[in-house]
């Protein structure tokens, strides 16, 4: 049966599956997604927070226990059923579409405020330059807040336009657009060939920096000196198993759409170990050179590391500039911090767009440029209509706390329980990963999976609800939480459901002859039992 935007003339010729052309270019786009804006802004603060140096014991546990694991099960859902994040489920199951349509509208919100973010550090890579925060009496914070996104003092919805985000927006979503027609190989692949080695350089160049600054010491002591006391707090390891889940992209269906791009004989396995790996480098990287900065600033204002460290918006676009304006090279140093944004934003926005693109590209059977822009350009035009005004803040501060945290969180544990206890795939997942993977997996795998991946995201889910429940986010009205954070929330599974129930195109991937031969060779090849090293 063809859907309905099939019988108005729309494309209906369905393309070959690409592949990425090597597994170097693989890893480079796994990681350019997994390295975003949280590990920059996000992870040193979080582990400062949570016991310094000693919160690489959890965050060690948590990356073997629970966002590796749980990236191997993406890897063989997209990799086995060779599809987009609703066509893999699917195959799997039929009932399990509307997981995967729930991961699309996820990745739907979180675009279209993403290219906000990225658009922001672009214009501030310039304003490094000019020290524009210079003229404002309140210095760094009331120049972001007052004079560049003029926030409203009202929380609501207005349409009134900020023209210096709205360019820079505009220009974000004509180079993304660009990326995403030419496809996995020339536009994705090529993209993060390009910007993830500039990121590494950029960002080497900036830690290098802020080692050498006057105090660089006293924020590095106050980054490492381990607390073990916070070891007994239950709170500081959900602290690094949430930081975790979100920063190596699980459960987005991120991981699924790109595995679904790689080659039929390939290392499952020790890809995800690698990209975990360099995912967690970088947070590293990161935490020197962010609190090597702090450090800089502490001693300029007579005041200790604690009193100037923070994380997110408030570290980015207050904390930093002040650091330029005071530091020597400062313009050469917010040139790189906000240059390394900029490259981690759009790596990341465009594994985020991949994972629509493709929902919609298996469904209804298109080719990949109308699939792209039928996409990309609705996408783009909400993102420039709601963000580059007077209350695009209070909008990206509600739907990130709502869809990014709590709503995948939610979706990720039904994931889990599905995939695990529902259809108990797991065996035969494993054995999937096993077939050409340099590290086998075993019972181990199965039990982080189905046993602590739920416990955890359980747990802070239990967390995430409790929170928001007992007091308004960010102290903004009911009204606006209802309808932005909960009612958001709750849309994006109507939405699911409803487009679970949308008949697949006669052109779509649903019956692939491609797909179905693949099958049939994993199948032949599959390895009765687990061997060699087992995880």
């Amino acid at each position: 049966m063809s859907s309905p935007s099939s019988k108005q003339g729309a494309p209906l010729a369905s393309e070959k599956r690409e592949t990425f052309n090597s597994r170097k270019l693989f890893i480079l786009s796994a990681v350019g997604s997994a390295v975003g804006l949280g590990n920059i802004w996000r992870f040193p603060y979080v582990a400062y927070e949570n016991g310094g140096g000693a919160f690489l014991i959890p965050y060690l546990v948590a990356i073997l226990c629970a966002g590796i694991p749980l990236l191997f099960l993406d890897y063989a859902i997209g990799h086995r059923y060779r599809g987009s994040a609703p066509l893999a489920y699917r195959r799997a199951n039929r009932k399990a579409e509307v997981l995967g349509w729930w991961q699309v509208l996820i990745c739907f919100v979180i675009a279209i405020y993403y290219a906000a973010i990225i658009a922001w550090a672009a214009m501030y890579c310039w304003f490094s330059i000019t020290k524009a925060w210079e003229s404002n009496p309140e210095g760094a914070s009331g120049f972001f807040m007052q004079d560049f996104l003029k926030v409203s003092d009202d929380v609501n919805v207005s349409f009134d336009f900020v023209g210096r985000i709205f360019v820079p927006m505009l220009i974000v979503w004509l180079i993304t657009v660009i990326i995403m027609v030419a496809g996995v190989n020339k536009g994705i692949s090529r993209a993060n060939a390009v910007f993830m080695p500039l990121l590494i350089v950029m960002f080497v160049i900036l830690v290098v920096q802020s080692v050498f600054l006057p105090g660089a010491i006293d924020g590095l002591n106050a980054f490492f000196t381990p607390n073990f006391e916070a070891l007994q707090n239950p709170a500081v390891w959900a602290a690094a198993f949430g930081h975790i889940f979100f920063s190596l992209s699980v459960a987005f269906g991120i991981m699924v759409t790109y595995s679904s791009y790689m080659k039929r004989k390939s290392d499952l396995t020790g890809s995800g170990y690698v990209v975990a790996f360099a995912n967690s480098g970088f947070e590293l990287l990161a935490g020197i050179g962010v609190f090597a900065a702090l450090g800089f600033m502490a001693q300029n204002a007579g005041s200790s590391v604690d009193e100037v460290a923070t994380s997110g918006i408030g570290l980015a676009f207050i904390a930093f500039p002040t650091i330029v304006s005071q530091a020597t090279l400062g313009g050469l140093i917010g040139v790189l911090f906000f240059g390394s944004l900029v490259f981690a934003g759009l790596t990341s926005l465009i594994s985020i767009l991949e994972v629509i693109v493709a929902a919609f590209q298996d469904k209804l059977g298109w080719k990949r440029t109308p699939a792209t822009l039928v996409v990309v350009l609705p996408v783009a035009c909400i993102s420039l209509i709601l963000f580059p005004t007077t209350t695009g803040l209070y909008l990206l501060d509600t739907m990130d706390a709502f869809v990014n945290q709590f709503g995948i969180l939610a979706c990720a544990l039904v994931l889990v329980i599905v995939f695990g206890a529902g259809l108990g795939m797991l065996p035969k997942l494993a054995k999937h990963l096993n077939r050409h993977s340099s590290i086998k997996l075993g019972t181990g795998w199965k039990v982080l999976v189905g046993g602590i991946g739920p416990a955890a995201l359980g747990y802070m889910l239990i967390n995430e609800v409790q929170s928001k429940i007992n007091e308004s986010y960010s102290g903004y009205p009911l009204w606006f939480n209802g309808v932005f954070g909960w009612g958001m929330a709750g849309a994006l599974i109507v939405g699911a459901v409803i487009l679970s129930f949308v008949p697949w195109s006669k052109n779509s991937k649903i019956n692939d002859p491609e797909f179905e031969e693949h099958q049939r060779n994993v199948e032949a090849e599959e390895l009765p039992d687990p061997v060699g090293k087992e995880y």
